[in-house]
């Protein structure tokens, strides 16, 4: 029997768009909470981590289509990049 050419899996094999919807969302709760830690000893560190954390949430949100994603999550990436460091010796 063939399934419905709606069927979730025929769209996205291996369902690789929820993946990284998760991918992104775990990695937005990881930076919410070493901003937490850091919260506790540096304030602004702190917040700017979770700031951070906000940013990477919605860019995972975004839709896959959108023209020029690839250049602002790239640039999302290298922006969180030199955050951390900057945290990292700030802190």
């Amino acid at each position: 029997m063939m399934a419905a050419p709606d069927d979730l899996e025929d769209r996205d094999p291996g369902l690789a768009r929820e993946r990284t919807t998760l991918a992104w969302t775990r990695t937005a709760i990881s930076f919410a909470a070493v901003g937490g830690v850091v919260l506790k000893k540096r304030l602004i560190p702190g917040l700017i981590l979770l700031g951070v954390a906000l940013v990477i949430w919605e860019l995972g949100r975004l839709p896959l289509h959108r023209p020029g994603q690839l250049r602002l999550v790239t640039a999302a990436i290298v922006g969180v990049a030199l955050v951390a460091l900057a945290v990292s010796f700030t802190y």
